[in-house]
């Protein structure tokens, strides 16, 4: 009998290393400076990657907006066609699908004098470098082929299982290490069960 539950504890155990958490990533977009006027947001992305399932938090003051556009009205700083539009002052951007995703202002002018965000998604999970303002990008892309959701939340630059939103690494126990964890936990186990 007590062999029994230690191979289904060891079962159990080496089930939960098996799920990898979903990682996401939610960038304040401009960091503390936000979605205003004067920020370079090709420096902000820099160096930043994104991947699906990652969040931009656009946070910003009375008389601007976010809108993502098309790639022909982000050159153009168009935003009669928005596929998306908010001016709440904090719009947090669900990046669905893979492929570049582009963002301006709409306030006259503004996307002119440098509100506006390019921002390439991997398809696998944060993997390639961000094509920001008006740079081009360093691997191929796909258009995205969803609209994200403005959900009017605010949050900081973190990294932390879907839902969390703190800076950090994956896990702080590798799926390695908790294999190991359970192989020992159900020998123990088993072992205990043949005395």
């Amino acid at each position: 009998m007590a062999s029994f539950h230690g191979g289904l504890l060891c079962l159990l155990v080496l089930g939960i290393c098996m799920v990898q958490p979903n990682l996401a990533t939610v960038y304040t977009v401009g960091d503390t400076a936000g979605w205003a006027l004067g920020v370079d947001y090709v420096t902000w992305a820099s160096g930043k990657t994104f991947g699906v399932g990652d969040k931009l938090a656009f946070n910003y003051a009375g008389g601007h907006t976010v809108d993502e556009v098309d790639p022909n009205d982000y050159k153009a700083c168009a935003a009669g066609n928005s596929i998306t539009s908010d001016s709440s002052g904090s719009t947090t951007i669900t990046l669905k699908t893979p492929g570049t995703h582009y963002f301006i202002c709409s306030s006259m002018g503004h996307c002119d004098g440098g509100m506006k965000l390019s921002v390439t998604v991997a398809a696998g999970g944060p993997s390639t470098t961000p094509s920001p303002g008006g740079g081009s990008s360093t691997t191929p892309t796909s258009p995205a082929t969803d609209t994200p959701s403005a959900t009017g939340t605010t949050t900081p630059t973190t990294k932390l299982p879907s839902g969390s939103s703190n800076s950090g690494s994956s896990s702080p126990f590798p799926n390695f290490y908790m294999a190991v964890l359970a192989i020992l936990v159900g020998s123990s186990a088993l072992a205990v069960g043949y005395y």
